[in-house]
């Protein structure tokens, strides 16, 4: 194919998927109509096809696209920090910040698809899973630094996670605080829990 075919193709898919993701955050996946996305993109219902031969196929497309820009972002934000622990921890930040400013983004990631069942967690979990990794990842060289207890990192990373889920969804669903103003004290509760604490005794101290 030759490359200014390649490079359309490319522009074309994200055009889609941009008003994609503007109408599955607003509408959810069930209520989104494919004519809508068209309307928006000036494209039949037949070339969106082409390009994504189902409505499940866009609409995971279109959280495998945040899901990159949020693992990049993560990303850059590790590879800015002084140490591993606050690489992981910037990393945590990344991802919470970007959720908190933007409920259409937070929606669309953590809760507009439960109407597709298993399918949608099975996604979810696994772009939480690309998450967790780059979090598990600096813990891993924070545990190897002596920074934290000897833990599990992924387990770690996958709690943090879960506590930043919940706190999003508190927000979007039960008029909470923003996740931005909760962030302080959510950092130091999830610092608390991977940190050597010198007043715990090891029960097989005790024996």
């Amino acid at each position: 194919m030759p490359a200014s075919s390649t490079l359309q193709r490319t522009q074309t898919r994200e055009r889609i998927l941009e008003a994609a993701e503007a109408v599955f955050a607003d509408n959810g996946y069930h209520e989104a109509l494919i004519d809508e996305i068209g309307k928006k993109t000036s494209m039949s219902k037949g070339g969106l096809y082409f390009h994504f031969p189902s409505k499940e196929d866009l609409f995971f497309a279109v959280m495998d696209r945040l899901a990159n820009k949020l693992v990049k972002r993560a990303e850059k934000a590790a590879d800015r920090a002084n140490s591993p622990l606050e690489s992981a921890e910037a990393a945590l930040d990344a991802v919470l910040l970007a959720l908190s400013a933007q409920k259409r983004l937070a929606r669309l990631l953590i809760t507009q698809g439960y109407s597709m069942g298993n399918a949608f967690e099975s996604k979810r979990s696994e772009i939480f899973d690309r998450f967790a990794i780059v979090i598990s990842q600096n813990l891993d060289h924070a545990k190897s630094d002596g920074q934290i207890s000897d833990i599990n990192t992924h387990l770690a990373a996958r709690v943090w996670l879960g506590a930043v889920n919940e706190t999003v969804v508190h927000w979007l669903f039960s008029d909470g605080p923003n996740p931005k103003e909760s962030a302080p004290d959510l950092r130091k509760l999830l610092l608390a829990s991977v940190q050597m604490n010198s007043n715990l005794i090891n029960p097989k101290d005790a024996l």
